[in-house]
């Protein structure tokens, strides 16, 4: 199964930068101080920087479904236990050794609403993360315990 995500932006990033240039130019426009507007000035350019920039969501090419996305790195120790876990029981992975090493990186994009979960492995090949599994679809309740 090949799936393809593609970084948009989510409803938390729109808020996020609206809020800015929104607040930015209610300082600007306040009859107030120079230093008041300038404040304002530089809100609102971040919150344009920040429109620009700041895709914190993925989108499915085939479904159009918007999902979040939760990483995690192994040691290269890891790599067989959890190749074996991913197609039946993703639950199962151990988290304690998470974080510990970054040769492997385990890719989980989730969509609360919809019920699914998608997971891939992936092993360090110098300079760029490349995958060493096929992509599992799951149930959020078998990788619950992995998105939180």
């Amino acid at each position: 199964m090949e799936k393809t995500f593609i970084r948009v932006r989510s409803a938390k990033d729109i808020t996020i930068f609206a809020s800015l240039i929104i607040l930015g130019s209610v300082l600007v426009a306040l009859p107030t101080g120079a230093g008041i507007n300038i404040a304002g000035f530089f809100m609102i350019f971040a919150g344009i920087i920040l429109a620009l920039m700041l895709k914190t969501g993925y989108k499915d090419m085939e479904t159009n479904e918007r999902y979040q996305k939760k990483e995690h790195y192994f040691q290269q120790a890891a790599k067989p236990e959890i190749s074996s876990a991913l197609e039946s029981r993703p639950g199962s992975i151990d988290l304690t050794q998470a974080n510990k090493g970054n040769a492997v990186k385990l890719d989980i994009f989730y969509n609360m609403e919809a019920g699914k979960a998608y997971v891939q492995l992936f092993e360090y090949i110098p300079y760029r993360y490349e995958p060493c599994s096929k992509v599992y679809e799951h149930e959020i309740s078998k990788v619950e315990k992995l998105i939180k």
